[in-house]
């Protein structure tokens, strides 16, 4: 019988008595392992972005090559975009490359100097450090989370709209102000009203909110919000987590979008990969930076807003 690694899933990676009887079974620690009904990686791969440094120094003795390429980029890169110092490391001291470039040119020991730990790996004075661009969106990354933080928005609608004030995006949505005494019965009632939205302007542009419903990331909200521009919302589904939808120049660009969930892919451009590394678990500061919106508190998520405003024309 041929033994794989079919049945080892997420932190199962960290188990090493797991993986030490997987690989006295018999089990290749070169062969892809089947992850979700996908090839997700090599087992060092897999291990360096879930498991613990007992496994990866496991599967380091027993591989053919710790610096193998799986999805453009080797097991060193997913320990540094993950956080996993410690594995990272272990693979260095193992022989693995920090400089070699990958990943829209960002080699792991590019990607460190963007992170927690800048001097995790030694830099030859003949490597290419971090671009002015680069830093100031490093240095952003760090405000705008610090600013963002500890918002609990299970529920909530927000979309980040660039370079349009409230007032034009009242215009562009045909939308009325609701009075501040209707406001408040709307707020008392245990029905909240999906056509109601709050609209503060900040710095860069504008931030649509619901407390209570998706209604800002509605395509018929953000088209109209991101001709000639970007908006970028997100819903924080109780159920499934949070949900983005992209606009530019008018056109819906993607939606059911994942975030803040670091999905680095190969075919993403080298300041989208930062932004994904920057920006892991922190929904609400990615589709803002996204945006290129520069909010100096938080007043425009948690309110109170500007503004309250009621939408028409929307097929609720």
């Amino acid at each position: 019988m041929t033994v794989n690694w079919a049945d080892v899933r997420g932190r199962g990676w960290a188990d090493p008595d797991l993986i030490r009887t997987r690989l006295a079974e018999g089990a290749d620690p070169d062969t892809g392992a089947p992850q979700f009904g996908t090839f997700d990686g090599s087992p060092l791969h897999l291990a360096a972005q879930w498991g613990s440094p007992e496994v990866v120094a496991e599967l380091i003795g027993r591989v053919a090559d710790v610096d193998a390429m799986n999805d453009d980029r080797t097991a060193l890169w997913v320990a540094v975009f993950h956080g996993h110092m410690d594995v990272a490391r272990l693979l260095i001291t193992a022989g693995a490359d920090p400089w070699r470039p990958m990943m829209s040119g960002w080699a792991p020991g590019r990607l460190a100097l963007a992170g927690p730990v800048p001097d995790l790996f030694p830099s030859p004075p003949d490597r290419q450090g971090l671009s002015t661009a680069e830093m100031e969106a490093v240095a952003e990354s760090r405000r705008l989370i610090e600013v963002l933080a500890g918002i609990d928005l299970t529920g909530f609608g927000v979309t980040f709209a660039s370079a349009i004030s409230s007032k034009e995006a009242i215009r562009r949505l045909d939308a009325a102000l609701v009075p501040e005494a209707d406001m408040a019965a709307i707020l008392d009632t245990s029905s909240e009203d999906q056509t109601v939205l709050g609209l503060t302007d900040v710095p860069g542009g504008c931030v649509l909110t619901q407390p209570w419903g998706a209604t800002p990331t509605w395509h018929e909200v953000i088209e109209p919000l991101c001709a000639g521009a970007t908006a970028y919302g997100v819903f924080v589904n109780p159920g499934s987590g949070s949900q983005g939808v992209v606009g530019v120049n008018g056109v819906i660009e993607d939606s059911d979008t994942h975030p803040g969930g670091g999905d680095a892919g190969g075919h993403l451009s080298a300041e989208e990969i930062l932004a994904e590394y920057l920006y892991q678990g922190q929904a609400l500061a990615y589709c803002c930076a996204a945006a290129g919106l520069r909010p100096i508190d938080a007043r425009a998520v948690t309110g109170p807003p500007d503004h309250w405003i009621r939408v028409h024309d929307i097929d609720f």
